[in-house]
């Protein structure tokens, strides 16, 4: 495998992304002179634009609101790819596109950070039905005896979801109550939160063993609904430790053997959060 010349994340917007603070941050520590950089395109311009990277031999990831598009521009996906329709990191071989999907695999390691293993034979809730969503609903589908309840704003958004779960134990609920009930994860995939105080619902509704896992992350600090699960006694992180996870994961497409620090990853991400806050 070729190394590539040039790291690049597209999306719009992309300014606010902490990706490349630690995935440089990795690269230094790995002794490897690549640089990795945010690239805000839009949609007209994003097929353009991956044409001459992919002429400049560069690699890199996806973000909202382009990965879909992405997948459909590949000339070959992997097979986690292709199920998803959905494509978070990318790279060129012989003047081809490839695509690949590590946020199942970054969902899976926050999982684990969070409660020590995968679950078995639990209730999973999530919360909203967009990209990562998708996600997150067919990480589920590999645990093993775990039943998946998805609620969104758009039901119709959330029924589309179900067949990525859990065969014959995945539903699309119209209540956010009903998908609550019973719940021993919830997982919020919406943007509440992120640039406001509200929370997606407040965990006192749930079971006291409950645990809860939020995407979304705030530079300086844990977002409202993290902070008030913790402040009842549960169990409960932000969207970092998945976003530096998919980051990870994604070296094993772009490098042949070599895999970052990710402790050097989480401690660049964190500092440059709080930095910015300040």
């Amino acid at each position: 495998m070729q190394t590539p010349g040039q790291l690049v994340l597209l999306g719009q917007p992309v300014a606010h992304s902490l990706s490349p603070v630690f995935q440089n941050a990795a690269l230094r520590a790995a002794g490897l002179k690549i640089l990795y950089a945010a690239v805000d395109v839009s949609a007209a311009n994003l097929a353009l634009t991956l044409r001459a990277l992919v002429a400049a031999h560069a690699a890199g990831n996806v973000t909202i609101p382009h990965k879909e598009s992405v997948a459909a521009l590949c000339d070959e996906l992997t097979p986690l790819a292709r199920r998803l329709g959905a494509v978070n990191t990318w790279w060129s071989v012989d003047g081809m596109l490839h695509g690949d999907n590590t946020d199942v695999g970054g969902f899976d390691d926050a999982v684990r950070a969070l409660l020590g293993n995968l679950p078995n034979a639990v209730k999973v809730a999530v919360l909203g039905a967009g990209g990562s969503a998708r996600a997150v609903v067919a990480a589920i589908s590999a645990w093993p005896e775990c039943h998946c309840a998805i609620w969104s704003r758009t039901p119709e958004r959330a029924a589309a979801l179900v067949a990525l779960g859990p065969a014959h134990r995945t539903t699309a609920e119209e209540f956010m109550a009903d998908a609550l009930r019973g719940a021993d994860l919830v997982v919020n995939t919406t943007p509440v939160g992120m640039r406001d105080e509200q929370v997606p619902v407040n965990p006192g509704v749930l079971h006291r063993g409950a645990a809860c896992l939020d995407l979304v992350y705030r530079r300086g600090g844990t977002t409202p609904f993290v902070q008030l699960a913790r402040a009842q006694g549960r169990r409960a992180d932000d969207g970092l430790p998945m976003l530096v996870a998919q980051g990870a994961r994604s070296w094993q497409q772009w490098f042949d053997g070599i895999m970052p620090d990710r402790d050097v990853m989480r401690q660049a991400a964190l500092r440059a959060g709080f930095a910015a806050a300040e």
